[in-house]
């Protein structure tokens, strides 16, 4: 897969596992790993990318005696999820166009 395509993908993976509320890395690797497996690194590099872009916000809190960043979507991030299932409508009519079997003739 085309590496700026799959980018696109986890990135609205990750805003879609933390769409329904505040979570954390480790929480939203586990979310999302019965779909894909994501690595933590790369899960970081994203988390820092989403939030650079302003579709999502980071705060830390302590949770059993350590610091914890929990993450929440924004509002340009649920709209970034819109627009991904808009697009990827249009991406499955290409995609039936191009996989389409050709009947027989007779």
């Amino acid at each position: 897969m085309d590496a700026q395509l799959k980018r696109g993908f986890l990135d609205v993976c990750v805003l879609a596992a933390i769409q329904d509320g505040d979570s954390y890395g480790y929480q939203i690797i586990k979310d999302m790993k019965p779909y894909l497996e994501l690595s933590e690194s790369t899960l970081y590099t994203i988390l820092k990318r989403l939030e650079t872009a302003g579709l999502l916000t980071v705060r830390t809190a302590e949770h059993n005696g350590r610091l914890r960043k929990y993450y929440s979507i924004t509002g340009p991030g649920l709209a970034r999820i819109t627009e991904f299932k808009e697009e990827w409508r249009e991406m499955l009519t290409l995609y039936r166009f191009i996989a389409r079997e050709e009947e027989p003739r007779g």
